[in-house]
């Protein structure tokens, strides 16, 4: 049998790695690394410091739930506490002693005679008998594919990897998109900015934000007595629950409170634009939940200003000097600018993000590619035939609800399940059987039919819930309830486990034995 350096490995030091290490080292299993690129914990949170950055559900809610945080600072809480809260959280819990940053993993390669993983990494191979990638969906930033963008010459920033020396200040400023980054990035800079055009593709469902400050009083009240933490917690979370299970999951069944949300935003957006063609513009003609909605009340307000300009001509180029759009039939136009701002999101469900690095499991297969020409498909969310020994959180079929927390918890329950059961059976492999990942995937795609992501509507979202199949698998279509249930309930037996060698032969030779004796 091949030594290994590790029991288990989690790749990805955000919540998702965090959560899991905090689990393992609860149900006793401590023999395990947590490996990530960057140079501190946090994930998303630590690389994403673009102005206006926060949290888009309350923070109440966006936490583990072991671990409630009553000193958020406002109910959306901005990025550097979600930063702060995952530091605490490493060291509170033990986490940080099982770290290796800035180690970047090129490859995963299973030895299937050996039941070992092999991840190639900057710093060397390491070998774990149990792999879970826990990097977040959000992690790979995503460049617009617009011709000519290499040639820009003026400041070009992403937000998910933003340039605090850039001086915005007086500049001709373009943003491209207008998702859960551009609603927030793109007030903050507007007042900077010598003119601002934003460049939109698609609008966005804009839901009321009610991003009250939470008092000291109140921050000092919810430390001495929890159940008034709690109890905001559990109001949060079954508004945030409502509106994006609702609207998403049950759009079908319950179109009635689909459209009484819908009527919501559009009175949002009617009290807070004041331009009638502007409104249209920024109003969607997708249904609600096509597209992740997102929470503002900062943002449609911005394009009253004169400064700013809402574009929605399709760009042809980007040329050194700026942007070029056409205009119906009436010829291009050039819109000169200093600096370019990406608000485009990150690579969600395709090759190359899903699994975050190159997986290949069983008979070489790489996880990735396969996917890519077939189907994205996961058991539960969070395993596959084709890899043994390992899980992967925040893949296909894995979000629901409304906290990413709670998928989380749910993730981590799972694995640390399978790797109790291993222990138990002595096994020095498991892997999810075909039958039952056949069955959960065809489960699945029943209850896909009675969400939004069949409406017609949707083909015109550009939505990164959807893949190159036309499927949405970076949802799961159930409540954030029937997620924390079916971690607790899935069948065991659904694995196949592979044993010892030499624990198999003695076992036999056990049994033979204790046959001829009883004859």
């Amino acid at each position: 049998m091949s030594m290994i350096d590790y029991e288990v490995a989690i790749i990805g030091a955000g919540f998702s790695g965090i959560g899991l290490g905090i689990q393992l080292r609860k149900a006793g299993i401590e023999d395990f690394v947590v490996v990530d690129a960057a140079d501190g914990v946090g994930g998303v949170w630590r690389h994403n410091t673009y102005p206006g950055v926060a949290v888009d559900i309350p923070s109440t809610t966006y936490s583990y739930s072991f671990e409630p945080n009553t000193s958020w600072s406002s109910l959306f809480a901005p990025g550097d506490e979600l930063c702060a809260y995952a530091e605490h959280c490493a060291d509170k819990y033990g986490v940080r002693k099982h770290l290796r940053l800035r180690t970047y993993v090129e490859k995963a390669v299973f030895d299937e005679p050996d039941s070992v993983w092999r991840i190639h990494t900057s710093e060397g191979v390491i070998t774990t008998r149990f792999l879970i990638s826990a990097v977040g969906p959000l992690d790979k930033p995503k460049n617009p594919d617009i011709e000519g963008i290499e040639t820009f010459a003026g400041k070009l920033i992403h937000t998910a990897r933003w340039d605090h020396s850039a001086d915005l200040a007086g500049d001709r400023v373009a943003v491209i998109g207008t998702g859960a980054s551009g609603l927030q990035v793109i007030p903050e800079i507007a007042p900077l900015a010598a003119h601002l055009d934003v460049y939109q593709r698609t609008p966005i469902w804009v839901i009321p934000k009610p991003n009250l400050a939470i008092p000291a009083w109140a921050r000092r009240m919810f430390e001495l007595v929890p159940a008034t933490h709690w109890g905001l917690r559990s109001a949060t979370t079954a508004m945030a629950e409502f509106i994006m299970t609702v609207g998403g999951v049950y759009h079908t069944r319950v179109p009635f409170l689909v459209r009484g949300i819908e009527r919501v935003c559009k009175r949002h957006l009617q009290r807070q634009v004041h331009d009638p063609e502007l409104r249209r513009k920024l109003s969607p003609e997708y249904a609600f939940g096509c597209k992740r909605p997102s929470f503002s009340s900062t943002y449609l307000p911005t394009f009253n200003r004169d400064d700013v300009e809402l574009v929605t001509d399709p760009i042809v180029r980007i040329t050194p000097e700026g942007i070029v759009t056409r205009q119906g039939d009436t010829g291009e136009t050039l819109r000169p600018i200093d600096t370019l701002v990406l608000a485009t999101g990150f690579k969600v469900m395709e090759l190359g993000a899903v699994p975050a690095f190159p997986v290949q499991g069983l008979d070489g297969i790489e996880l990735g590619a396969y996917w890519d020409e077939h189907r994205y498909e996961n058991y539960e969310g969070i395993s596959t035939p084709l890899a043994p020994n390992f899980w992967l959180m925040n893949g296909p079929w894995a979000a629901a609800g409304s906290s990413w927390f709670n998928i989380i918890e749910s993730g981590s329950r799972h694995v640390v399940r399978c790797i109790t059961e291993a222990r138990r059976r002595d096994a020095v492999g498991m892997v999810v059987k075909q039958g039952p990942h056949d069955a959960y995937m065809a489960s699945m795609r029943r209850k896909m039919k009675h969400t939004v992501f069949v409406q017609p509507s949707c083909s015109i979202a550009n939505s990164y819930y959807f893949d190159r199949h036309g499927e949405a698998p970076f949802v799961r279509p159930v409540s954030g309830p029937a997620l924390w249930l079916a971690c607790r309930r899935f069948d065991l037996d659904d694995y196949a486990y592979t044993v010892r060698p030499a624990l198999r032969i003695a076992t036999v030779v056990g049994s033979a034995t204790a046959g001829r004796t009883t004859r």
